[in-house]
C-alpha cells in the first residue's frame, strides 16, 4: 500500500496555500489516508451509508451544517455517531464555518480530527486534490542533472564522471538554468506530465570534479535556477564506439520510459573537443519545432523522395524525347 497521511500532515502541506485553523487534533491512531479523491458525508448523515468512502478526506460545507442546524441536539448527535463510527481519517470544513458544540463533542470522542479553511467549499476540494495529488504521486529518484534549456526540461544521463554535471555547467553559464544535479527526483503529474526538482537541502549544489562542490545561486544568480521544471527529452551522454553506428539522419527514434510515460530519448556519444552543450542546445530547441509541427529529418526525407521522383520523371521524358 502506498504512504499514508494523517489529517494534520495534509493540513502542513495545504498551509502553503491558506490559513488552516485545527479544531480537533490528530492522533497516532488515527487512520491515516491513502486516498486521492475527496469525499463528502451528505448523505450518509441523512443515514444513507452504502457507498460512503472513509477511506477519503471528507469536506463539510454549508449544506452538512445547513441540514444538521435542522436537527434537535439528540438527532444531530445521532447523525454524527452514525458517520464518526465509519472510521474516518480526518474532515475538512470550508468558509471558515464553526460547527456547533455537539459535532465537536463527538469529534473529539470519537477521535475523528476536524481542520478548518476560510476557502469556498469548491476551492478546498481544488486545493486539497492539488495536495494529495502531489503527496501520492508516482515518485522516482534518477542519476541524473536536470537542465531548463529554452523553456525544455532537459534530462541528461549517462555513467557517473561522463560530464553531465560539467555539461550542465556549462549551459548554466550560457544563459540556461539548472534544476538539479546528481539526483533528479522525479513525480508523475496527471497521465502524461513528469515534474522534476532536486533533493531537500542540496537544491542548485553541483559536485564539479577537480573543483568540488558549487553552488550555482550565488555564482550566477537567480536567473540560473529554478525549483521544478517538466522532464521533456532525455540527452544520454556516452563514449564513442567505433564499433556503434550512430544515428545520423534523426529518423531513428529513440524513446524512453518514466514512471509509465514515454519521452523522447537522444544518445550523444562524445569524445574530447565535441561540444555538447551546443548539441544540448539544438536538441531543446529540435524539440520545440517538432512541438510546433516543424521536423526537420522527416522535411529532408520528403524532399528527398520528391527530388528523387522529379529526377526519374525528367530522366524518362528526356529519354524519349526525339525531337
Amino acid at each position: 500500500m502506498a504512504r499514508g497521511y494523517r489529517l494534520d500532515q495534509i493540513v502542513e502541506h495545504l498551509r502553503a496555500f491558506t490559513a488552516v485553523e485545527t479544531l480537533v487534533e490528530s492522533t497516532s491512531s488515527n487512520p491515516e489516508i491513502h486516498h486521492e479523491d475527496i469525499h463528502r458525508p451528505g448523505m450518509a448523515l441523512m443515514g444513507y451509508t452504502a457507498g460512503f468512502h472513509a477511506e477519503r478526506i471528507q469536506v463539510v460545507g454549508e449544506t452538512e451544517l445547513g441540514y444538521l442546524a435542522t436537527l434537535d441536539t439528540d438527532s444531530e448527535r445521532l447523525a454524527l455517531r452514525r458517520v464518526f463510527e465509519l472510521g474516518l481519517g480526518g474532515i475538512f470544513i470550508a468558509k471558515d464555518l464553526l460547527p456547533s458544540a455537539a459535532f465537536l463533542d463527538e469529534a473529539r470522542s470519537a477521535g475523528v480530527p476536524i481542520a478548518r479553511a476560510a476557502l469556498a467549499t469548491d476551492e478546498l476540494i481544488a486545493g486539497l486534490r492539488g495536495v494529495l495529488g502531489e503527496l501520492f504521486a508516482p515518485t522516482e529518484n534518477r542519476h541524473a542533472t536536470l537542465v531548463d534549456v529554452y523553456g525544455v526540461g532537459l534530462l541528461v544521463t549517462g555513467r557517473s564522471g561522463i560530464g553531465k554535471s560539467e555539461t550542465a555547467l556549462d549551459l548554466v553559464e550560457r544563459g540556461h538554468r539548472l534544476v538539479a544535479d546528481d539526483l533528479v527526483m522525479i513525480k508523475r503529474r496527471d497521465d502524461d506530465v513528469l515534474m522534476g526538482r532536486s533533493r531537500s537541502n542540496v537544491e542548485h549544489l553541483m559536485e564539479i570534479r577537480g573543483l568540488g562542490v558549487i553552488d550555482v545561486f550565488p555564482l550566477f544568480g537567480v536567473r540560473a535556477i529554478r525549483m521544478q521544471k517538466r522532464i521533456e527529452v532525455e540527452l544520454r551522454l556516452e563514449e564513442w564506439d567505433d564499433a556503434k553506428e550512430y544515428d545520423r539522419h534523426g529518423l531513428d527514434r529513440e524513446t524512453t520510459e518514466i514512471l509509465g510515460v514515454t519521452i523522447p530519448k537522444v544518445t550523444v556519444p562524445i569524445f574530447p573537443g565535441k561540444n555538447n552543450t551546443v548539441i544540448a542546445e539544438i536538441i531543446a530547441l529540435d524539440f520545440m519545432l517538432k512541438t510546433y509541427g516543424i521536423d526537420s529529418a522527416d522535411d529532408f526525407n520528403r524532399k528527398l523522395i520528391k527530388t528523387m521522383s522529379d529526377s526519374g520523371s525528367t530522366n524518362r521524358y528526356l529519354l524519349h524525347d526525339t525531337e
